[in-house]
């Protein structure tokens, strides 16, 4: 018998009349749409779909899907501003599949059915999406509720708090954690400190802090490391430094590497990674994106965003990076309602 398969004997008959072996073959391949009601069919099935062995199987046999996770404005749902009297739009998360081209969305977060903390983070860990951090939308005091969203279930609980208020920092996740570090705190001043969350075991644990101050900073993974892009000091506000900070996630040793970005500007929601291995900032790509600019790695692609300027209707575009000087921008066909500005995002495996 199979080692991989032998973990599932105790999910005997899914399948009257086939053997369990087949049973789980049939249900490996059921599209992950179809999950929430799967989970309704019995609690066979119900336990096995939850279990970390499922997916774990999902991903080996080439059965989950990469699929792109926005914090974008909901068109249809302004939020009336006490502070300012003014209308401005609530986010919530959409979701993009590139395979097959399609929109849905992800379920409110219950503390939040109105509008996400504005300028919050995602990212993914081990199939599931964390949220973090961001300000209350209606006072506009910062945040350290921490959300975790699980795809098998469709639901969404409260993760532990993050140790530190923080803004505006950057996130990235790998090695089952999810790592935080520079931004700023609740009274402006740019930070140095770094953590690292494990959504299974609902724990912080803290990391060495960097070099430098990086307030403004983005948080791009690349292998086996965290790189932290550009920011700036508290006493150097808004001058973005060419620097990145690097995390080996084994050793957990920081170095910094000098000179990769340009000086000056805001890395926010736009680095990437091209062929050759150096960084790419998305609002070159193309000169119709000077605006709103997010671009979000799935595999060798780019989900891309923006305008050419303020007021005009975003664009979303797929960019394959492995082509190098040669990439073309392929145009997304969007769904009603998801043409809302897209703040930043993160691409998880369901």
């Amino acid at each position: 018998m199979d080692m991989d398969f032998s973990i599932f004997i105790q999910f005997n008959d899914l399948i009257p009349g086939l053997p369990t072996d087949l049973g789980l073959e049939c249900l490996t391949r059921l599209p992950h749409s179809a999950h929430r009601v799967a989970l309704r069919v019995c609690r066979n099935w119900h336990h096995l779909l939850q279990s970390d062995q499922f997916y774990t199987h999902r991903k080996k046999t080439g059965r989950t899907r990469t699929v792109t996770c926005l914090v974008q404005a909901r068109e249809e749902r302004p939020r009336h501003d006490k502070l300012t009297g003014s209308l401005t739009p609530c986010y919530g998360i959409s979701l993009f599949d590139p395979e097959s081209m399609a929109w849905d969305r992800v379920e409110p977060v219950p503390e939040y059915p109105f509008g996400l903390p504005l300028f919050c983070q995602l990212a993914s860990c081990d199939g599931s999406l964390v949220l973090m951090g961001g300000w209350d939308p209606a006072s506009y005091e910062p945040l350290t509720a921490v959300f975790v969203y699980d795809f098998r279930t469709s639901e969404w609980r409260r993760g532990k708090d993050m140790p530190e208020k923080r803004s505006f920092f950057a996130i990235g996740s790998g090695r089952g954690r999810v790592y935080v570090a520079g931004g700023h705190d609740e009274n402006k001043n740019a930070l140095r400190s770094a953590w690292a969350y494990d959504p299974r075991g609902d724990e912080w644990a803290g990391v060495g802090p960097m070099g430098r101050e990086r307030d403004e900073c983005e948080g791009v993974v690349v292998g086996d490391e965290f790189w932290v892009v550009s920011g700036y000091g508290t006493e150097r506000q808004g001058m973005f430094d060419g620097s990145v900070e690097v995390l080996d996630l084994g050793s957990g040793q920081w170095r910094e590497v000098n000179g990769v970005w340009e000086e000056g500007r805001c890395p926010r929601s736009c680095v990437g990674v091209g062929k050759d291995g150096k960084l790419v900032n998305f609002r070159g790509l193309d000169p119709g994106f000077r605006v709103g600019v997010c671009g979000v790695a799935v595999g060798s692609r780019v989900v891309l965003s923006g305008s050419e300027y303020e007021g005009a209707a975003q664009g979303f575009y797929l960019v394959d990076m492995e082509k190098g000087q040669n990439r073309k921008l392929r145009s997304i066909s969007v769904a009603e309602g998801f043409s809302g500005l897209v703040q930043s995002g993160c691409c998880v495996e369901i």
